[in-house]
């Protein structure tokens, strides 16, 4: 990683560089990422070699009155440690960008809108606890809650971490919709795409694409939006179809409409060449849309189990107030540890 750092920094220096901006601004990209991966880790090695020192020469001159003092010191480095490792795990181009997630409430009517605004609400509540700013790009409300919701989350490994929560999310309680008291059974599918940045590059061409106003959607009364300024984009060649309605600008909303689409494109063929590389992987662990990933259970009992790693937490109200770090980062080391292996002179990868 030093190697590459030297070698792209090398290319900075060069009085050409910034002629093509393009470029320029990929190869700075690469060196911020690589700078931010290697730092902490040199950081972490140098407090290790501290801190062993420290041990050997307690251990040399018989001190054992200094091992709280130690014990102390080891807390903090282990748990930068798991936090690093963690990140070692988001590896792929886009993991380090905002994420696009989309809800959306299955069958059930009333009890599956209100499901879907649960949701809603805990993502909201995880990204807070990030310190990630949430913004609202699309939402349908219905009787009861929300039809569907499109959320932009934007921090530093937002996809990354939310990737693995795509899939068809349950919902098991006494409906508080029901005068009977029986209890029900709903679902929401959820979906995350990266927010692309610059260095991936998603070709759109205009004759791919549809773009449609309509009037957004509001509250009524004196807030009803009067001109057509939310746009719905269809691309032709993939049948993808994104709208965006949050902003009283038509041209915001196109520009937020486009990002969706360019995010869309890049997970579709990103599936598709994995299709192709599928030849190389003998048990591949395909995680699909409409797979039924994590249960939540609130009668007769409390748990919340995600059955691709069997995971699971009797704490439901606090996974619903966002704490789902353990949930995101276990099926992330089960992933890692389940990865198939590719030879390295497979083709496109």
């Amino acid at each position: 990683m030093r190697l590459q750092i030297e070698d792209q920094d090398k290319l900075t220096h060069d009085p050409e560089f910034w002629n093509d901006q393009v470029r320029a601004q990929k190869v700075m990209s690469g060196l911020k990422r690589l700078r931010g991966k290697l730092e902490p880790w040199e950081q972490l090695v140098t407090e290790v070699n501290d801190l062993q020192e420290f041990y050997q020469l307690a251990v040399e001159e018989r001190d054992e009155s200094v091992e709280p003092e130690i014990l102390e010191l080891l807390q903090p480095i282990e748990k930068r440690y798991d936090e690093l490792r963690v990140l070692e795990l988001l590896s792929d181009e886009a993991d380090r960008m905002d994420c696009f997630l989309e809800i959306h409430a299955g069958a059930g009517g009333t009890e599956a809108c209100d499901w879907a605004s649960m949701l809603t609400r805990m993502y909201t509540r995880w990204a807070e606890r990030r310190k990630y700013k949430v913004e609202i790009v699309d939402l349908l409300e219905a009787e009861g809650g929300i039809k569907s919701a499109t959320l932009q989350i934007s921090g530093e490994f937002a996809y990354g971490y939310l990737k693995n929560e795509n899939g068809v999310h349950r919902l098991v309680r006494i409906s508080p919709f029901d005068a009977a008291a029986r209890r029900h059974t709903s679902f929401v599918s959820v979906a995350a795409h990266p927010v692309l940045d610059e260095t991936i590059d998603v070709d759109i061409k205009d004759d791919d694409i549809r773009i449609d106003t309509f009037r957004a959607q509001g509250a009524g009364g004196q807030h009803v939006n009067k001109t057509d300024s939310a746009i719905r984009i269809t691309h032709f060649p993939t049948g993808i179809v994104v709208q965006c309605q949050n902003e009283r600008s038509q041209h915001k909303n196109k520009a937020t409409a486009l990002s969706m689409l360019r995010s869309k494109l890049y997970e579709y063929y990103k599936a598709e060449r994995d299709k192709e590389n599928e030849k190389y992987s003998a048990d591949k662990k395909a995680i699909e849309w409409g797979s039924q990933i994590r249960s939540y259970v609130f009668q007769p009992y409390t748990l919340v189990k995600d059955h691709r790693n069997k995971y699971e937490s009797g704490n439901v109200q606090a996974v619903m107030d966002g704490e789902i770090d353990d949930f995101i980062e276990e099926f992330m080391k089960f992933s890692w540890e389940n990865k198939a292996f590719v030879p390295d002179d497979a083709d496109d990868l």
